[in-house]
C-alpha cells in the first residue's frame, strides 16, 4: 500500500530523513516510535505530499508521490491524516466538519453525505454531538471528530501523527479505542505514536527512528519486549520507566 525506497528530507543544513526504506501492507498497522526530532512526523507529512522530499522515491497504491504533481490529488484520495491539534474548522459543527470533505474534494452531494456522517460520528461515540461545535467539545472529542472526518473521506489508509499527545491522559483511552476498533476493521495504519502500550498491542509491526534513520524494525510484541539495538533499548527504557 505505502512504499519508501531510500527517502531523504533536509530543512536547509538540517537533514531530517537519512535514507527510509520501508513498506506498509494493506490492512496492516504499522507504529513509528522515536525520540522527538527523529524524523517521525516528517516521513508522514512525505507520504501525503504536505512536504516534498530531496531523493528516493514513495509509492502510495503504486502512485508516485509528487506533491508538485497532478497525481497528487489521487494519492490523497487514498490517504486521509489525523493530526496532532485535530485542525477542525471552527466555525462549523462536528457534522459539518466530516462532511467538508466528500463535499468539497469529492464532489458528493450533501444530502447523500449527511446519513454517511452521522454514522461515523457515532462509531465514534459522538452521536449527540452532531451540532456540537469544536469550542463545546473536550480534547478527546475533538480528535474523535477529526477521526469521523478522515473516515468519511473513504481513505484506503490513515496517517495518524501523534494524535493523543496533545490530550490530557484522561482523554487518551476514548481515542486509542477508537484507533482499536479501526485496527480490527483492516484498516491500513501508520501511527506516529509514544503510546508504546497501545503499539505493542495493536500494531503488527514497529519501527524505531532516530536521527532521520530506522534503528530497528520488526514485530510490535518482539521488537518492544525484546529489542536488539542498545538505542532501541535505552529509548524504551526512558519511556516504559522514566524517573
Amino acid at each position: 500500500m505505502i512504499e519508501l525506497n531510500d527517502v531523504h528530507k533536509s530543512f536547509g543544513a538540517n537533514e531530517v530523513l537519512r535514507g527510509i526504506t520501508a513498506e506498509i501492507g494493506r490492512g496492516e498497522v504499522v507504529c513509528i516510535i522515536g525520540p522527538s526530532g527523529s524524523g517521525k512526523s516528517t516521513v508522514l507529512r512525505c507520504i501525503n505530499g504536505l512536504e516534498g522530499y530531496d531523493a528516493g522515491s514513495i509509492r502510495v497504491g503504486g502512485t508516485h508521490v509528487d506533491r508538485h504533481s497532478p497525481a497528487i490529488k489521487h494519492v490523497r484520495t487514498q490517504l486521509a491524516m489525523v493530526f496532532q491539534r485535530f485542525n477542525l474548522f471552527p466555525h462549523r459543527t462536528a457534522l459539518e466538519n466530516v462532511i467538508e470533505g466528500p463535499i468539497y474534494v469529492k464532489g458528493a452531494r450533501r444530502d447523500e453525505v449527511i446519513p454517511r456522517a452521522r454514522e461515523l460520528l457515532s462509531r465514534v461515540g459522538l452521536a449527540g454531538k452532531a451540532d456540537a461545535y469544536p469550542s463545546e467539545l473536550s480534547g478527546g472529542q475533538m480528535q474523535r471528530v477529526a477521526i469521523a472526518r478522515a473516515l468519511a473521506m473513504q481513505p484506503k489508509a490513515i496517517l495518524f501523527d501523534e494524535p493523543t499527545s496533545s490530550l490530557d491522559p484522561e482523554l487518551v483511552g476514548e481515542v486509542l479505542a477508537v484507533m482499536r476498533l479501526l485496527a480490527e476493521e483492516g484498516m491500513t495504519m501508520l501511527v506516529v505514536t509514544h503510546e508504546i502500550h497501545f503499539a505493542r498491542e495493536v500494531a503488527d509491526r514497529v519501527l524505531f527512528l532516530d536521527h532521520g534513520t530506522i534503528i530497528e524494525q520488526g514485530p510490535a510484541r518482539e521488537l518492544l519486549s525484546k529489542p536488539q539495538q542498545p538505542r532501541t533499548q535505552e529509548f524504551l527504557r526512558r519511556i516504559l520507566h522514566p524517573i
